[in-house]
């Protein structure tokens, strides 16, 4: 099934509000009183709806094998319970939710149990949830579901933002609007819910200050990581290209030099995520190559899903390798997210990190200006550049200026060397 941008984005809102309130009965039945596992103002809990429109978007085709649905659901569910758990307490010093009680946990932030139910419950939402949904909206005239999908996005966009403001007290506007998106709300906290405000500073004993407060990864370096990242993803690949099918291949994401975001994006997340447990200690190599493996894999098949469902085509295909999931994965270079996990964090990142601080000493704030400058713009024009040539291969002829601008500086022959695996899904 298809679904459109306007879909999705009321499966996020929808998805986030049945998650909130299962969280708050779940809680009340308990006797504990409102705990809330994330920071909106409003009646939303938005890990389960990115979690829900990730599983829907990436999970589509396993509906026919309930196995691999299942597992996905699980794996996917975790990474985002345990990169949101690492998030909110990176962002705000505190410990929202703690499972070291439970077996099977890993630092706390997520445990077996949880993740089988988190399987169980994306199973629901592909299977049967997201046609019940979609059937519902399609019931509503089409100029107020787009409406619908618009101010409610907008709505959910500027919630997160007000809350983290709240948190990081820096915007006195944003936390204005978000006093007043839980001023609305009002009603439903007063019969299960405590103010945000009052949760946040101690309300709930879960969210307590966790002993030691990492170090926060600034704009700049995030800036050069995403950079280096992608540079040497590309290399990497090329030169693993090179040895296993004897052809230097193009591996760049971009249209302006040797760069694959894919990497980047990923180099960020690992320097961010993975170095250290809760508690401070150091994470062991066998650690870092199950989260690495876990999350890696994860990545890569959303990354490809996303990639199909933007620009209409298939960057790559694994369906030749044994033990693949749907061509968007397999158990090897799965493996290969976990062996570069440990490399990343035990051998190359503090060099890394010394080597950007000295080009930022020596440099100062103009040059990563530039490069974020020069980055930001790769990805827009390559972004176009490839939704322009899935247009063209449809027969769309162009449309305006910047459609011609494109057909002229990345016609098929240029795009097909920079993407030579790019092809349309079946």
């Amino acid at each position: 099934m298809q679904y459109s941008w306007y879909d999705l984005a009321l499966l996020y809102i929808v998805y986030s509000f049945l998650g909130w309130v299962a969280e708050t009965v779940v809680s009340a039945a308990r006797g504990r009183g409102f705990v809330k596992r994330g920071f909106a103002a409003g009646p939303f809990c938005y890990v389960y709806g990115m979690a829900a429109v990730v599983m829907t978007v990436g999970f589509a085709d396993l509906r026919d094998n309930l196995l691999y649905l299942f597992l996905g659901c699980v794996v996917v569910g975790t990474v985002a319970e345990w990169v949101a758990a690492k998030t909110l307490e990176r962002l705000h010093h505190r410990t929202w939710w703690d499972y070291s009680g439970h077996r099977f946990n890993i630092d706390g932030y997520v445990c077996l149990p949880y993740s089988l139910l988190w399987g169980a419950l994306g199973c629901v939402v592909v299977l049967w949830g997201n046609d019940l949904l979609t059937w519902l909206f399609a019931l509503l005239p089409g100029w107020l579901m787009k409406t619908l999908a618009w101010v409610l996005g907008i709505q959910a966009v500027l919630d997160q933002a007000g809350s983290a403001a709240i948190l990081r007290r820096r915007t006195t506007r944003l936390e204005g609007l978000n006093r007043a998106l839980e001023e609305g709300s009002r009603t439903l906290y007063d019969r299960i819910a405590l103010r945000m405000e009052r949760r946040v500073e101690g309300a709930y004993p879960r969210a307590q200050r966790p002993a030691r407060v990492e170090r926060e990864t600034s704009f700049a370096e995030v800036v050069w990581l995403f950079t280096i990242g992608s540079l040497a993803g590309d290399i990497t690949e090329t030169i693993f290209c090179r040895l296993r099918m004897g052809v230097w291949m193009s591996r760049s994401s971009l249209v302006w030099g040797p760069f694959s975001i894919v990497w980047g994006a990923a180099l960020v997340a690992a320097s961010v995520l993975l170095p250290r447990k809760r508690d401070g200690s150091a994470r062991t190599s066998s650690e870092l190559f199950v989260l690495g493996t876990l999350m890696g894999g994860a990545y890569e098949y959303v990354c490809s899903a996303l990639g199909e469902l933007v620009f209409g085509v298939i960057f790559w295909d694994y369906s030749a390798i044994p033990f693949n999931l749907g061509g968007r994965i397999n158990l090897l270079y799965c493996f290969f997210w976990g062996f570069a996990a440990v490399a990343w964090v035990k051998l190359l990142h503090p060099h890394v990190m010394r080597v950007i601080g000295a080009i930022r000493r020596h440099t100062g704030r103009w040059l990563t200006a530039a490069v974020a400058l020069f980055m930001a713009v790769n990805m827009a024009v390559s972004g176009l550049a490839l939704i322009r040539s899935d247009a063209r291969s449809e027969g769309v002829p162009a449309a305006n200026s910047l459609d011609v601008w494109l057909d002229a500086r990345f016609p098929d022959e240029r795009m097909v060397r920079i993407y030579p695996n790019m092809k349309k899904p079946v």
